[in-house]
């Protein structure tokens, strides 16, 4: 393993080296992946388009909206 500054040191043109990256499994888009939001197994988020009051609506049973008899 080397930092940046010894990677610099050794080659400072950057010849011959490779630069690597760890997983990129925690970002948020990745959270919205796998199974529909609300079945069982289930850890997806919701994929909405704003965060406000009038947009969370995607969020939660609709039951209790619609009209009662």
């Amino acid at each position: 393993m080397l930092t940046f500054g010894k990677l610099a040191l050794d080659s400072p043109r950057g010849c011959a080296t490779l630069l690597l990256s760890g997983p990129h499994k925690g970002q948020e888009v990745d959270r919205n992946c796998g199974k529909a939001p609300g079945t069982p197994p289930s850890h997806a988020k919701s994929d909405l388009w704003s965060k406000g009051w009038k947009f969370k609506h995607a969020r939660g049973p609709w039951a209790s909206h619609r009209c009662k008899n």
